[in-house]
């Protein structure tokens, strides 16, 4: 059967927005207008964090390797500042760790070569006890590595390491980093309700904060759907205790946390399908925020799943009105 016109524009929209490992620009309330890079296969991670938002890690590991071509990410990026429109940041996180990427330092370089858009890469922080590590974010301009708490226990419980990692070495790694690293260090502790919210371990994480000396020290607490119903937000009232407890760390400290006190009794939606955000457009078209709406999901969540969708031949987009609405390409057959 010969393709129709509806077809041929699919085809050459697709060719267009043929993008799997960059997303964005999406809105980011640290960040502003954000490029995404996701540089690994879906949830490969040395951490399997109770309050990830992408689920449980079914890749945990903290073998380095060229997860997807290096070519593969500088192309996609090259594509997208090429469109003209240019984001604030351009920012490394996704389905996973970024420094499990062995070519990572390459596609900074690389990105930093091509633009002066800041390049910024967000980290658990597992890994920088490896100078290989270290040396890969040095052309960084910002790196965001998280400390979620002060001591192998909380550790254990909240981000679950791989079996290999050990809490004081990974400290070292965070302190070794500092001492090396000319950009700025925002440092994000991620608190957890009941589990790392007492004086007790928030004490234990401002010390070693001080020993590491972030530019900034960024207080967070759940605000989209976590891998475990159990980890639950800090309220609002408590986080600003919190905050007085890091007075002896020498940068900026400050809560980054968004509307945890109407979040504290949400039921968060905890996975969000390929097969649901089609089932929805495929009735109505829907913009990003709809969608969201729609599904009980984040906007950037949202627009990562679209984007993804369209990339896949899956969905085209509409603008209408100054909006750009999604809709599936066709209705689905069971």
């Amino acid at each position: 059967m010969a393709p129709n016109a509806g077809d041929s524009a699919r085809k050459g929209q697709n060719m267009d927005t043929d993008f799997k490992h960059v997303y964005g620009p999406v809105p980011s309330r640290r960040l502003g207008r954000s490029l995404g890079v996701d540089a690994l296969t879906f949830k490969s991670c040395s951490f399997d964090c109770v309050y990830c938002q992408l689920g449980r890690t079914t890749n945990h590991t903290i073998e380095r390797k060229e997860y997807i071509p290096t070519a593969d990410i500088l192309d996609e990026v090259r594509r997208k500042l090429e469109n003209g429109d240019k984001p604030e940041y351009i920012s490394f996180a996704g389905s996973g760790e970024p420094t499990l990427h062995s070519g990572l330092g390459d596609i900074i370089r690389g990105i930093k070569a091509m633009t002066d858009v800041p390049v910024v890469v967000f980290t658990n922080g597992s890994l920088l006890w490896m100078p290989e590590v270290r040396a890969d974010l040095a052309a960084a301009d910002v790196v965001i590595p998280s400390l979620d708490g002060g001591d192998a226990a909380l550790l254990d419980k909240v981000n679950r390491p791989a079996a290999s990692l050990d809490f004081d070495r990974i400290v070292e790694g965070l302190i070794a980093f500092r001492d090396a690293f000319n950009g700025q260090i925002w440092l994000e502790v991620m608190l957890l309700g009941g589990i790392s919210d007492d004086d007790a371990s928030v004490d234990a994480i401002a010390r070693l904060a001080e020993r590491i000396r972030p530019d900034k020290v960024q207080i967070n607490s759940v605000c989209r759907p976590p891998a475990e119903t159990y980890a639950l937000p800090v309220p609002a009232a408590r986080l600003l205790e919190i905050q007085k407890h890091f007075a002896g760390v020498p940068g900026t400290v400050e809560i980054i946390a968004e509307h945890l006190d109407d979040m504290a009794h949400t039921a968060f939606r905890t996975q969000i399908k390929e097969e649901d955000i089609l089932a929805l457009i495929e009735r109505r078209p829907c913009t990003a925020a709809g969608t969201a709406a729609g599904l009980n999901i984040h906007i950037t969540e949202a627009i990562k799943h679209l984007e993804m969708l369209v990339a896949d031949g899956k969905a085209v987009t509409q603008p209408k009105d100054g909006q750009v609405f999604y809709s599936a390409c066709e209705l689905r057959t069971e």
